[in-house]
């Protein structure tokens, strides 16, 4: 069992920053996959980012390559999301969530990140970037 807390939203203007945590409680010893998702009313969770916390190893989406890094924390077992050049369609609930079975970072191999993937979810953290 993993829980999930997000933390860190606020409304900004375009152009600004912020940096959104997700910190992990439960059974998290072995690496796994975190990934941080986005949805607005009406659509579906869309992946942004992840990391697999026993290598490192991260994956972005197009939309937020270059704008965005994740990054992690061990030591207070927390995962973050710097976003940077925030746009208006940055806007929306962002959520945290892991799978530890493996299924997801294998998807994330082939860049795939997909929230059907991942088991635990976080309550969401809201984003909103004016123009």
């Amino acid at each position: 069992q993993v829980q999930l807390a997000e933390s860190g939203g606020a409304s900004v203007q375009a152009g600004g920053s912020l940096r959104l945590a997700c910190l992990e409680t439960g059974n998290t010893a072995r690496g796994h996959a975190v990934g941080w998702f986005r949805q607005t009313p009406g659509e579906e969770r869309e992946g942004v980012a992840a990391i697999h916390t026993g290598s490192g190893d991260t994956f972005y989406d197009d939309s937020v390559q270059g704008r965005f890094a994740i990054s992690q924390e061990k030591a207070k077992n927390t995962v973050y999301l710097q976003m940077n050049n925030l746009k208006p369609e940055d806007t929306g609930v962002y959520y945290c969530a892991a799978d530890l079975n493996g299924g997801a970072w294998y998807m994330v191999l082939g860049r795939n990140l997909r929230a059907a993937d991942f088991r635990y979810w976080g309550q969401g953290t809201e984003v909103i970037v004016s123009s």
